[in-house]
């Protein structure tokens, strides 16, 4: 069966503030698009019906990696995926996770600041219109249940990006504009843990760059999928740390993706490991620690018992990515 677009209007502003100046206006319904790889299979499959498609591919401001007087790594939201996953200027744990996304063709339209964005997934939304429609809404899809949690009264969907848990793990912040000023807010709070409501930032809102502060810290990302491209996460744990010169740790971060409808902190594994050495029994101790809260539901392609089963082991990997050219 053959999903078609329905009608829209598509409007390319060449500015920022032109581009926020569209959304504002209450004459149209709106939504940004940047490579449309998300938006567009979810229109087709009638989850969103915006009138009107604010593109922001033809604004230069937002493409691009630059360093601020800060010192902080600076990536313009528009920038594409494929062009972050060779970058140089960019953390090197950006950079892999970004090369981890999809498929080469994907990457190539997709872009940072719509992976970051990405609405939440589950498997009874991302399906056609008439399967819905049989099956009854869930919850996310106007109806009064998910079907994920029914005794629940809330939205289990999850957030599959792989950039927002290393955009956290990096303590990270996003720019967001709008015809009302200027935000800069900590990566961290761009989401709620809601399956429905997941971002913070309006639907007037533009995410406008990515910040992310340098040097000093060590990174790594792990990412569980079925096939080795093109599939999302089922899991997905970002670690970071720094340590003294006795290669004690001093701070930490492990950030849980693809189990919520927000990136998880591990903020009880993170403080464990603060004044220890990455043994092998710190590194097990610390997985097993921040594997016990997380609780993965039914809605993806894998079962969520398997999912609970590989916290654990994708912690203690990419806590041992950290100190892998240690000895």
């Amino acid at each position: 069966m053959t999903m078609r677009l329905p009608n829209f209007e598509y409007v390319a502003p060449a500015t920022v503030d032109e581009a926020a100046r569209l959304l504002s206006d209450p004459g149209r319904s709106s939504l940004i698009v940047g490579g449309g790889t998300d938006l567009f299979p979810k229109m087709k499959r009638r989850q969103a019906a915006p009138t009107t498609l604010v593109s922001l591919s033809g604004v230069d401001e937002m493409r691009g990696v630059r360093f601020d007087s800060a010192g902080n790594c600076v990536i313009g939201a528009s920038t594409l995926l494929a062009d972050l996953a060779v970058s140089h200027q960019v953390p090197p744990v950006m950079a892999i996770a970004a090369a981890s996304i999809a498929s080469p063709q994907i990457r190539n339209t997709a872009t940072v600041g719509g992976n970051l964005c990405l609405d939440t997934r589950c498997n009874y939304i991302d399906m056609p219109e008439t399967w819905r429609e049989a099956s009854g809404h869930c919850l996310k899809d106007g109806g009064e249940v998910c079907w994920v949690a029914p005794r629940g009264n809330r939205c289990w969907a999850i957030n599959s990006s792989d950039l927002a848990p290393v955009a956290v793990a990096l303590e990270g912040s996003v720019r967001l504009t709008s015809v009302h000023g200027e935000r800069l807010i900590p990566v961290e709070d761009l989401y709620h843990d809601d399956g429905i409501a997941c971002h913070t930032k309006s639907s007037e809102e533009i995410l406008v760059e990515l910040l992310l502060p340098t040097g000093g810290t060590r990174a790594a990302y792990r990412k569980l999928r079925r096939r080795g491209s093109i599939d999302f996460p089922l899991l997905g744990v970002a670690a970071s740390a720094r340590f003294d010169e006795a290669g004690t740790c001093v701070s930490a971060r492990m950030v849980i993706g693809a189990v919520a409808p927000a990136p998880v902190r591990a903020t009880e594994a993170e403080e464990f490991l603060i004044g220890r050495q990455f043994t092998d029994e710190v590194i097990g101790e610390a997985a097993g620690i921040a594997s016990g809260p997380v609780r993965p539901q039914d809605n993806t392609d894998t079962g969520s018992r398997y999912r609970k089963w590989m916290v654990p082991v994708l912690v203690g990997r990419a806590l041992s990515d950290l100190v892998a050219d240690d000895g």
